[in-house]
């Protein structure tokens, strides 16, 4: 029987852990990388644990706050996941329902699903009603847009870290023949039989990318990511509608009703929700649920202990994006082999922190 849990406190660790790969991008350049670890402590004694991911150092303290504030709302108070998702959604319509708001409750709502898991000692794909076991990943660590005799040694390396059968490569380079030529580099230093997703970091006007993805058509990547602004559906609509190639967007959405609306729009072959965004595990289960329902492929965005999760509980699971930037600071870090990451058995969603690390990369707030 899943014991009763009640919020006691929740603790908040901020970091900024230095990237193995720098990301250089058409949206930046960031050697450090800033997490916010959060833990929900109860009454009874449970933790659970999360983490997200906001970019930029200077969102830091921003979110910390609104986190404080939402878990303020509910202490000592039983925790339903369910329940705290929906009352701190009330309190969010005067804020608004994207951003910062939606990012720290994402934040809560993770840490509360594990500590569910943990009372009821499942792993968290167990207790939405799923179960351990592998899900395919792709390896996003490298091949920014670097210097085009960096990309073959990079491509190799990806692809042996965790003997992947697929990477991620970041196009949009000054013209149409760099995409190519990038693209061939890899193609030889990995061969044919490694499957070749892109992503543009929304660099591109819809001209420019119609223009660009229109020369990349014949390529044969799985997919074109983000080539332009997330939210420009009805473009990205058009783009799915002209190429050949899938196109995927997701990252950006806020929540399931903006996923939906997305769906509705047409405006992708292919989703990747992200957790931080979509609203936690509360916010990803309902809008696996859209995906499923519409028969479109999901895959996920960053968080690869807890998405691996999700995806094992999702009806049209896909593609795990593995990222390694955690791995810092977390006691056990989720590695991938032959291609696949494999959620254990253990309880809750794999997440424990290297304390040692949360010293060392301790960000001033």
């Amino acid at each position: 029987m899943t014991q009763q849990l009640t919020l006691d406190s929740v603790r908040v660790h901020a970091l900024s852990v230095p990237l193995r790969r720098p990301i250089v991008a058409k949206v930046g350049t960031f050697e450090q990388w800033p997490f916010i670890l959060i833990d929900v402590r109860t009454k009874e004694g449970v933790v659970g644990h999360s983490y997200l991911e906001p970019y930029v150092a200077k969102a830091v303290k921003p979110i910390t706050q609104v986190i404080e504030n939402i878990a303020d709302e509910f202490k000592g108070k039983p925790i339903a996941p369910l329940d705290v998702y929906g009352g701190a959604m009330k309190t969010l319509h005067l804020n608004g329902r994207q951003g910062m708001t939606v990012i720290a409750l994402s934040g809560l709502d993770m840490a509360i699903w594990d500590a569910l898991a943990k009372a009821a000692n499942l792993s968290l794909a167990s207790l939405l009603g799923g179960s351990p076991g592998p899900i395919r990943a792709y390896n996003t660590n490298g091949l920014w847009l670097i210097p085009k005799e960096e990309i073959a040694a990079e491509a190799k390396s990806l692809v042996a870290q965790g003997g992947f059968k697929a990477i991620k490569m970041r196009l949009g380079r000054a013209t149409l023949k760099d995409d190519i030529e990038a693209i061939r580099i890899v193609r030889d230093a990995v061969g044919d039989d490694i499957i070749l997703m892109s992503d543009f970091n929304q660099g591109l006007t819809l001209g420019e990318a119609l223009q660009r993805m229109h020369g990349l058509d014949d390529q044969g990547l799985y997919w074109f990511e983000e080539p332009i602004a997330y939210d420009d559906y009805e473009g990205c609509a058009q783009i799915t509608r002209e190429m050949k190639t899938p196109l995927s967007i997701g990252e950006n959405i806020y929540g399931s009703r903006d996923f939906l609306k997305a769906v509705n729009a047409k405006a992708a072959d292919l989703f990747m929700p992200d957790l931080m965004r979509i609203g936690g595990v509360t916010g990803w289960m309902r809008s696996a649920a859209i995906a499923g329902a519409a028969g479109l492929p999901l895959s996920s965005h960053l968080y690869s202990p807890i998405s691996a999760q999700l995806l094992r509980v999702s009806e049209s699971a896909d593609w795990l994006e593995w990222s390694d930037w955690a791995e810092p600071f977390l006691a056990e870090p989720f590695e991938a082999k032959d291609g696949h990451a494999v959620v254990s058995g253990k309880p809750g969603n794999g997440l424990a922190w290297n304390e040692a690390a949360l010293k060392k990369y301790a960000m001033s707030r």
